[in-house]
């Protein structure tokens, strides 16, 4: 029993030598390798991670010209549809902006353009501007052109109801 006892010994000895060589036989050259592996094997991580922040990238470009393509071509729709029936803004608006036009330019300047207008553009941008402006635009046209202007807008005058006629009192301007 003691001799078996023994080479049961022995042999846990030898075991238990040998194992910690396994582990303990790293050399220099096992670290470095070790090392390189790790170095390698990180570097190919980030090497991942920067394809899939790439890739997420692109899809979300690709995504925002899709919407950005939609709209474009709901907006270009909706221009179409508007363009078939007729301008977007009134068209007495346009006259609006025409009498603020007027009344910013030099009355001399403003009167000889004014004075090739139609007779009925010039009627309704002269009833959107301020008295003044009209006045002074009327006084830097042809004797001919203030005449025929000022024919029509009392025409234009007369046929409007006047409420003020009865009280002395000039009707109000459109502005």
């Amino acid at each position: 029993m003691t001799a078996a006892a023994s080479a049961l010994a022995v042999v846990a000895n030898a075991a238990s030598i040998a194992a910690p060589d396994a582990q303990a036989a790293k050399t220099r050259l096992g670290n470095s390798i070790e090392q390189d592996m790790s170095a390698s094997d990180a570097a190919a991580a980030r090497r991942k991670r920067g394809l899939d922040l790439r890739e997420q990238a692109a899809k979300a470009a690709e995504a925002r010209l899709q919407a950005n393509l939609a709209a474009r071509q709901q907006q270009d729709a909706a221009a179409t549809q508007t363009a078939a029936n007729g301008p977007a803004e009134a068209p007495e608006a346009q006259f609006d902006e025409l009498a603020r036009i007027y009344q910013a330019m030099k009355p001399a300047k403003a009167a000889v353009v004014f004075e090739q207008l139609d007779m009925e553009v010039q009627m309704k941008v002269a009833q959107r501007m301020r008295e003044r402006s009209t006045a002074l635009i009327l006084a830097a046209m042809t004797p001919k052109g203030a005449a025929a202007l000022s024919m029509a807008l009392a025409r234009r005058s007369a046929g409007r109801p006047q409420v003020a006629a009865a009280t002395g009192s000039k009707p109000p301007k459109a502005r």
